[in-house]
């Protein structure tokens, strides 16, 4: 259980389970590298632990590109994690293009709240 403790403590890096993105990019932003390197800590910790990687696009772009954009995130934190020394096994990805919004609205602040990776144990 003192593993699941340090996923639930607010104050730890593994609190933080979205990782946002620029506009049409899937490059993680060096504001979120120590989160990414701290979940890829405990994956390597607990080796029999499972993370799905849920990547999400905003409205803009057609269905198909978006899926593939949400895809393209999510893998490419997944390749972030692994390369820390986590396992690919431990990592499945999905994406949801833009049919899963965090803010249905239709302005810069939504899009930028549906421009996400989740990270979900």
């Amino acid at each position: 259980l003192s593993g699941m403790s340090s996923l639930d403590d607010p104050q730890s890096l593994l609190s933080v389970r979205i990782i946002y993105f620029q506009y049409d990019s899937s490059d993680i932003q060096s504001e979120y590298r120590a989160a990414v390197e701290a979940h890829a800590a405990y994956l390597v910790a607990n080796p029999n632990t499972i993370m799905t990687l849920e990547g999400h696009a905003d409205e803009r772009g057609s269905r198909e590109y978006n899926l593939a954009l949400g895809e393209r995130r999510a893998q490419t934190v997944k390749r972030q994690i692994t390369l820390l020394g986590a396992s690919p096994g431990q990592i499945r990805t999905v994406s949801y293009g833009e049919e899963k919004p965090a803010i249905d609205d239709h302005d810069d602040y939504s899009w930028s709240q549906n421009r996400r990776v989740e990270i979900i144990y």
